[in-house]
């Protein structure tokens, strides 16, 4: 099998397909001059993927290009329009206040991925902020975003963080850093809403088009096409959320301007994986009220596809009402096909057969969340101890649980259906990234060690892997860790 060569950044081709089809969501833009750029950390084996030279990425000119400063001469960087609700309140304009898009590239399996910066300073969509970010949180978008393709969640991926050299004011003076981003794309529930609002049906027409070329093109087929869109958005984002709540995952922004039409997860801003399985869990600071708390997402995720159902109405049907009643019965299936996913994940976590009712799988599931909760339960270890129990070994998840008669009676019932240890293995990961070692990962790049960054990095890119040596990082936190508390970066 022959083997196309990476190119170099030289030759890099960017398409501005997005800027291009919709210039009026576009606007075009220049990336900040970093005045003592240094690369952090490069994502290599994406590189590679994307058709990239990294040993190129690495040459002042390829820092540059993962800067934005330095971009093919043909590119055409934008800032990218739209609104959305944030914490329920409706903003018309939001935007990338410190972001680029710097273009479309194709990868070596012949995908469409988007190139994008953040950090890259301000912005006519700034809002009165600098446009900046600091070293920190982009290294924290890094280290979880790649966890979680490494778990099989679709993400957005990191390509580099690059430190710039400058300062970012935050409570504290911070190192200031940019991150390169891949996605599928950058289009978003938010998109929509900002196309909607203008009342031009053709950009509106044109931007549902372009979405469904780029991401769900069977819907171009269908006989109503957007509202197969509509029907392919929801199924994604059920399936999406449902994976979120199988490994603990806490989003802790879920605004519509953070819900992609591609269904992959996007903005790793005041996120963290859970530790003691509570559903009430909120780690973002600014979440004052728990509105994206651990168990509301679901919730919130259908909430906010009703936001899209209504900027797409003028595209269901000429006749409001029955748009209307278009979009209710395709928002309907939202429930129903969460509820499929999390059976069928619950299935492998509990290593479960085929051809068990849903009912019973997730009747199982919620039973043994419901003794995970009494017991404060560490949701990643728990899970994980479970392999051991289907193997005879109950004694370490009997540890963890408060309620013993309780948990010897369900595991009584759970063994009797046969569970596979094995599949259960490659399901309920060893490592997640721990938000003690996260943080204490990214104090320490802060200062200028990489070693714990990389370290951890190597962890949570192997979830499942059994870690001889290196215990440190399947452990919950410690008790005196206290209660965690993340931030926008903004």
């Amino acid at each position: 099998m022959s083997v196309v060569p990476a190119a170099p950044t030289s030759t890099l081709r960017l398409d501005d397909w997005f800027a291009r089809e919709l210039p009026e969501l576009a606007l075009t833009w220049k990336a900040l001059t970093a005045p003592d750029p240094r690369l952090l950390v490069l994502n290599e084996p994406l590189a590679e993927e994307l058709g990239l030279d990294p040993a190129q990425l690495r040459t002042p000119e390829g820092v540059g290009l993962l800067l934005g400063t330095d971009v093919p001469a043909d590119a055409h960087p934008v800032a990218q329009a739209y609104a959305g609700h944030q914490f329920g309140g409706y903003s018309p304009r939001l935007g990338d206040g410190r972001a680029l898009l710097l273009g479309e590239l194709t990868d070596r399996e012949g995908r469409t991925r988007d190139l994008h910066l953040k950090g890259s300073g301000r912005t006519p969509f700034s809002r009165g902020g600098d446009g900046l970010a600091a070293v920190g949180p982009m290294l924290r978008e890094y280290v979880v975003s790649e966890a979680m393709h490494a778990l099989g969640i679709p993400t957005t991926r990191s390509l580099a963080v690059v430190a710039t050299g400058g300062a970012v004011q935050r409570e504290t003076v911070l190192p200031g850093a940019v991150l390169t981003r891949v996605a599928s794309s950058h289009l978003r529930v938010g998109s929509f809403q900002y196309a909607r609002a203008t009342d031009d049906l053709d950009l509106l027409r044109r931007l549902a088009d372009h979405a469904i070329a780029r991401h769900h093109p069977a819907a171009a087929d269908a006989a109503q096409p957007y509202l197969a869109l509509f029907d392919a958005v929801v199924e994604a984002q059920a399936s999406l959320v449902a994976q979120w709540m199988l490994v603990g995952f806490v989003h802790g922004v879920m605004n519509t301007d953070n819900v992609t039409i591609s269904g992959e997860t996007i903005d790793y801003g005041p996120c963290a994986f859970m530790d003691a399985y509570d559903p009430a869990t909120v780690y973002s600071s600014i979440d004052s009220g728990g509105r994206y708390a651990y168990g509301n997402q679901p919730v919130l995720t259908q909430w906010n596809l009703a936001r899209f159902a209504e900027s797409l109405l003028p595209l269901l049907h000429d006749d409001q009402e029955q748009g209307v009643a278009l979009a209710v019965a395709s928002l309907e299936r939202f429930t129903p096909a969460y509820a499929a996913a999390r059976a069928a994940g619950l299935r492998r976590k509990l290593g479960l057969p085929e051809g068990l009712a849903d009912d019973l799988v997730t009747g199982l599931g919620d039973e043994l969340l419901v003794l995970f909760h009494a017991g404060r339960v560490d949701h990643t270890s728990g899970w994980r101890l479970l392999s051991a129990a289907a193997r005879g070994d109950a004694e370490p998840l009997r540890g963890l649980v408060l309620d013993l008669p309780a948990l010897d009676a369900w595991l009584e019932r759970w063994r009797a259906l046969g569970p596979d240890a094995e599949v259960m293995d490659r399901t309920n990961p060893v490592v997640v990234p721990r938000n003690h070692l996260v943080e204490e990962a990214l104090e320490a790049a802060t200062a200028g060690d990489l070693d714990p960054l990389a370290d951890l990095l190597a962890a949570v890119t192997a979830p499942y892997d059994a870690l001889p040596g290196r215990e440190r990082y399947a452990e919950p936190a410690p008790v005196d860790f206290g209660d965690y508390q993340t931030f926008c970066g903004t």
